[in-house]
């Protein structure tokens, strides 16, 4: 650090340990745990050790080694929620890099006021710091609880702690530009005004990441509200096919003394055959329904189904529902319709209606859940950028693959998309969180 920075000492690493330790407890205290009451108090008491010790080890070594020794501060962080936390490693890093500022945020704030008092008394610079650090976190801690209810189960995707980890290092390489180099239009060159910026710095930081979780929240609060007007949709198609298939069975019934008479009077054998099966397969069409093991998947197939046959697009089904029982009902209908919708309009576009046909299957391989979807299509696609992307105009198209991506991201799995010859198919892998044995046909 230069001459500058030397005037203003730097915040003690004891402190600094003390702010990301409270930073991390804000997030153990609101988001769901792996472990009970007292696993969870010795693993947060021993991150407070693991913090403690890098702090003191960075503060032994080099002041060229300052970055890595932050960095390993990070890590000992992001093993302490990870540990602690019921969250994949993504929202670990994501919920690290929010403490992390948030950390950098309360240190910074108790610091500034404790060199504007620094000829206080000790008993009064100790107080200034309990006090400080317990009104930053205990704010923090009730901010955060506005977008993460205690004992939520928060998931991010990648893109997600992507921005995070942006945020955080921006904030943090900004913050404190000036303990580096005084010579830049972004630095700070007297002794307080390097404190405040770096203070100002944090609080903007802090805010960015709020802002961002907040945007992120109500984009998934729109898309579970889109994926249960989708699953209330497929419900009340459902409805309409056993509507649909009672009164025709009824009609069939009313009718069925004449097909009867007619099959007595028909001394041809072949005739009367062809005449049963002709019958058969008129009361076939109308009671049909998909049976997987879910209930979800069942009401999303069926609707599924109807379209099909009133556009005239052969669909065929084998699933075994119950491979999705992990999956939350919204996730089900977001992954599925926006699937089958896109392979239904892809399939349309072919112009010859022998060859239309749509094929949804869902396995278990290995230790994983495998759900495809293949159409035929008229072997034309649209990129953009890179990506295949809808053929369909107007505002509110095109978020169908992004909706699937989003939804299998969250818990860990992936889409891929592939195209042989007059077939097109789209692949979603899942971890598989069971193994039930058996597969349905529907």
């Amino acid at each position: 650090m230069n001459g500058v920075a030397d005037a203003v000492a730097d915040i003690p690493r004891t402190y600094t340990a003390l702010a990301e330790w409270g930073a991390c407890l804000v997030f153990v205290l609101i988001v769901a745990r792996r472990m009970r009451w007292l696993p969870t108090v010795l693993t947060v008491l021993g991150g407070l050790a693991l913090l403690l010790g890098v702090q003191w080890a960075a503060g032994a070594v080099s002041v060229t080694l300052w970055i890595p020794g932050m960095l390993v501060a990070v890590a000992a962080m992001f093993a302490l929620l990870f540990a602690v936390l019921r969250v994949s490693a993504v929202t670990a890093g994501y919920l690290t890099a929010r403490a992390f500022v948030l950390a950098e945020l309360t240190a910074s704030i108790h610091w500034q006021l404790d060199r504007f008092y620094a000829d206080a008394e000790p008993l009064v610079k100790s107080a200034l710091l309990v006090l400080v650090y317990a009104v930053v976190l205990t704010l923090a801690w009730l901010v955060e609880q506005r977008h993460m209810p205690r004992g939520s189960h928060v998931e991010v995707g990648r893109t997600d702690l992507v921005g995070a980890l942006a945020i955080a290092a921006a904030t943090f390489g900004i913050s404190n530009l000036s303990f580096v180099n005084s010579s830049t239009p972004f630095s700070g060159r007297l002794g307080f005004e390097i404190l405040y910026i770096r203070t100002l710095v944090d609080l903007c930081g802090y805010i960015a990441l709020y802002v961002q979780h907040e945007v992120r929240r109500n984009l998934q609060s729109r898309s579970e509200a889109e994926a249960m007007a989708r699953l209330l949709t497929s419900q009340h198609d459902q409805y309409e096919i056993s509507r649909r298939a009672i009164d025709e069975v009824n009609r069939k019934y009313h009718d069925m003394k004449h097909h009867l008479d007619a099959i007595r009077a028909e001394q041809d054998p072949q005739s009367r055959s062809r005449i049963l099966d002709d019958l058969e397969t008129s009361l076939r069409d109308y009671g049909a329904r998909v049976r997987t093991g879910n209930a979800v998947l069942d009401a999303v197939l069926t609707g599924k189904q109807m379209y099909a046959r009133e556009h005239d697009i052969p669909m065929a089904v084998v699933a075994d529902g119950r491979l999705l029982d992990f999956l939350p009902p919204l996730d089900v209908t977001t992954i599925v319709g926006n699937a089958l919708d896109n392979a239904f309009e892809a399939t349309a576009r072919v112009a010859e209606r022998e060859r239309r046909t749509v094929k949804f299957s869902l396995f278990a391989h290995d230790d994983f859940v495998m759900l495809r979807v293949e159409n035929t299509y008229d072997g034309t696609l649209r990129r953009r950028d890179g990506r295949i992307v809808t053929r369909k105009d107007g505002e509110g198209h095109g978020y169908g693959l992004r909706n699937i991506e989003a939804a299998v991201e969250k818990h860990g799995g992936s889409v891929s998309l592939g195209h042989e010859g007059e077939w097109f198919s789209l692949r979603v892998l899942l971890p598989r969180a069971e193994a039930p044995a058996g597969g349905v046909a529907g």
